[in-house]
Order: structure tokens, then C-alpha cells, then sequence
């Protein structure tokens, strides 16, 4: 038998979700004041590594949107 989450537990799940998206967000914002005063300062050296944690940032958020979709077609 296959075990549904209730309301209150998916209500949960959904703020835990909701708090990990924003801190991921910030970071990603963060991640660009921080690469953009770098790369005016001169230093292009941060550039690709940057984007690499962007690219993941912006995967994990995906991830964590299918998740939400996938619990609700349950």
C-alpha cells in the first residue's frame, strides 16, 4: 500500500521547499553582485566557476519544483 502525506504534512513539505528556494535564491543574487564587482574589478577568472554554481543553483530549484509537482499528483 502506497502511503499519502496529509494536508498539514504536505503544507509542511511545502514550507520546508519554500525556505531552501529563497535561501537558493539569495545566493544566486549574491552570486552576482559578487561576480559582477570581480569582473568590472578586472578579474575574469571567476566567471566559468560562477555560472557552474549558478547552472546548479538553478537545477537544484527545478528539482525541488518537479518534487512539488509530483506530490500533488498523488
Amino acid at each position: 500500500m502506497k502511503k499519502f502525506f496529509t494536508r498539514e504534512q504536505k503544507i509542511t513539505i511545502v514550507y520546508g521547499i519554500l525556505c531552501i528556494v529563497v535561501l537558493l535564491v539569495v545566493l544566486q543574487l549574491w552570486l552576482l553582485t559578487a561576480t559582477m564587482n570581480a569582473y568590472l574589478g578586472g578579474d575574469t577568472g571567476v566567471l566559468w566557476p560562477a555560472l557552474i554554481a549558478s547552472v546548479i543553483c538553478f537545477l537544484l530549484n527545478l528539482g525541488l519544483l518537479r518534487y512539488l509537482y509530483a506530490m500533488e499528483r498523488r
